[in-house]
């Protein structure tokens, strides 16, 4: 296990959530949003120990564990990005339920070298890069392009996730739209029970987010529940919108 060095800041945090989340992330490079919002307000409840997998500065798997009575364990590679990581856990008093980890899950070898990740989780959460390295031009601002394109595939992180789960463990996604066929194939023989909620930024609009919900080891079809439409016509939030980015609600799964 290795953990990354704690970082002095300066700077202000912002506030997510109503402001119940403080949060130090990079002045320039990938920052939490809308993204981050939708897959916090989307963990089942009740798990006892959950992973956010690829956690960037902390923002799902520090918000669940400020919402619910759980142990939760924020992977992510960049050594970088896990300072402000810790920084987070610290600054918003979580440092008995949250511990981070620096491990890249893409690795033949994860998580054999972290032995406290194999099996464990109840629940995964996690946000994985959209783009394939060979269909974009990264990023020239390294965190902004560890964040966006995925060094790997996106099978390749499915298995990883189904590494860290006990039996009938749950993986929680969020991820583009039009991945769908994509994850669709990667959970193949690994979940099941998948269950979907397209994410529309306004009514009449196609979809540009998903949610999706999917279970270790089970042979439950696939089910698609109602949209959530994040703006109206005015661009304000709908209240639904409102309530998840204000910390005032959760997405349910039925």
């Amino acid at each position: 296990m290795k953990e990354a060095p704690l970082k002095a800041f300066t700077a202000p945090p912002d506030g997510l959530f109503g402001g119940l989340l403080q949060l130090h992330q990079p002045a320039r490079g990938h920052r939490a949003g809308t993204d981050a919002v939708l897959l916090a307000a989307a963990a089942p409840l009740g798990a006892r120990r959950i992973i956010d997998l690829g956690c960037g500065v902390g923002t799902v798997g520090l918000r669940v564990a400020q919402t619910q009575s759980a142990i939760v364990q924020l992977i992510d590679k960049s050594a970088d990005i896990l300072g402000y990581c810790r920084q987070n856990i610290a600054g918003n008093g979580l440092s008995e339920r949250a511990i981070c980890i620096e491990a890249d899950c893409l690795s033949r070898d994860f998580p054999a070298r972290e032995a406290c990740l194999s099996g464990w989780a109840d629940v995964v959460l996690t946000n994985p890069p959209f783009a394939l390295a060979d269909a974009v031009r990264a990023s020239p601002t390294p965190l902004r392009a560890e964040a966006h394109v995925l060094a790997g595939t996106l099978e390749g992180w499915v298995k990883a996730a189904l590494k860290c789960l006990v039996p009938r463990g749950q993986l929680v996604m969020i991820h583009r739209a039009d991945a769908l066929p994509a994850i669709l194939t990667a959970l193949q023989g690994r979940f099941g029970g998948a269950t979907v909620r397209f994410v529309h930024p306004r009514a009449g609009e196609p979809a540009h987010r998903l949610l999706i919900r999917a279970t270790r080891g089970s042979r439950a079809p696939l089910m698609v529940l109602p949209p959530l439409v994040l703006h109206q016509a005015d661009g304000r939030f709908t209240p639904e919108a409102a309530a998840l980015h204000a910390g005032e609600a959760v997405l349910g799964w039925r």
